[in-house]
């Protein structure tokens, strides 16, 4: 089976939890303190690895201890790490803000990532055209973005793109991706459309505006109400997710997408894919950190637990 290639961010997070945030210039007194892996690529890479499939990571580390940390996390979940360089300076970093209700807030310093360059990916140029799909973000420079784009096009290599964070893209760049998978925040963004009161006229609006602007196939991300898949061929389905008891959403739309992508390359037809997305993100929200990605047996045994009920 054809590996999928990552091609993206890697941080490590740093996390406090607390009953609430803080209002401006307000010093609380949070609960706890924990470190965890985390960049939305390497968030993805480890739950395709997880998930047990093949996988490779493009991306860039320095060379402090955090860096090495997250190359030995990689590496644990089966994430072929050949791609990851190394520059002088740290790894990017994410501080997160968790609070009782399990939502959070995230400031990142990219670090490393910033020097993710063209060049970079065009050296793995052989690697990406061997790939099944590619999956991406936009945590690292839109030039290397852009030639990724140039490079998947030539080897007709499905890509998707995660555009988080939120900001604006050129039309060759949606043109580019088969996949954009953005949540509400996300496609607010890029089409300028709010939800407003009427939640479901809202979302089906901003997928079908992407789909004007040249996206080919939208999964947008909906947290506890699921997903919304829509596609140029016609599909538009509402996937529902799971009730399940929340206790850090970090990561989960990273897991949702390595795990569609995954079912995708699986043979699954895309609302199967998107449904067993769903299922693996509601499971990574039952515990803290994104080192908490389940998988394939876990997804199942999951399942069939719900089935039975």
């Amino acid at each position: 089976m054809k590996p999928i290639v990552v091609v993206g961010s890697l941080n490590i997070d740093l996390v406090v939890t607390a009953e609430r945030y803080p209002s401006p210039g307000e010093t609380l007194i949070g609960n706890s303190f924990e470190i965890f892996h985390g960049g939305k690529g390497g968030n993805q890479a480890a739950a395709i690895g997880r998930l047990g499939h093949p996988v490779t990571m493009i991306g860039k580390i320095g060379t402090d201890p955090f860096s090495a940390n997250l190359l030995a996390h990689l590496n644990d979940v089966g994430v072929d790490t050949a791609g990851i360089s190394e520059i002088d300076g740290s790894c990017g970093v994410a501080v997160i803000h968790k609070i009782k209700s399990g939502e959070n807030s995230i400031v990142v310093v990219p670090g490393a990532n910033h020097e993710l360059r063209p060049s970079d990916v065009e050296s793995y140029q052989d690697v990406i055209a061997a790939a099944g799909m590619v999956l991406t973000q936009l945590e690292t420079p839109l030039d290397t973005l852009e030639a990724l784009c140039r490079i998947t096009s030539a080897a007709k290599v499905p890509l998707m793109l995660d555009p988080a964070p939120a900001q604006s893209l050129t039309s060759s760049i949606l043109d580019a991706a088969d996949w954009v998978t953005p949540n509400e925040v996300e496609a607010r963004h890029l089409t300028g459309i709010a939800i407003g009161d009427n939640f479901d006229e809202g979302i089906h609006l901003q997928v079908e505006a992407l789909l004007e602007m040249g996206a080919k196939n939208v999964l947008l991300k909906l947290g506890e109400r699921g997903a919304l898949l829509a596609t140029s061929s016609g599909i538009l389905e509402r996937i529902p997710s799971w009730r399940v008891n929340v206790a850090d959403t970090t990561g989960a739309g990273d897991v949702f997408n390595g795990a569609f992508a995954t079912e995708l390359l699986h043979g699954r037809t895309a609302l199967e894919a998107a449904r067993f997305a769903c299922t693996a993100a509601a499971l990574s929200v039952t515990h803290p950190g994104t080192d908490s990605m389940p998988t394939r047996d876990e997804v199942h045994e999951f399942l069939r637990e719900r089935s039975n009920e």
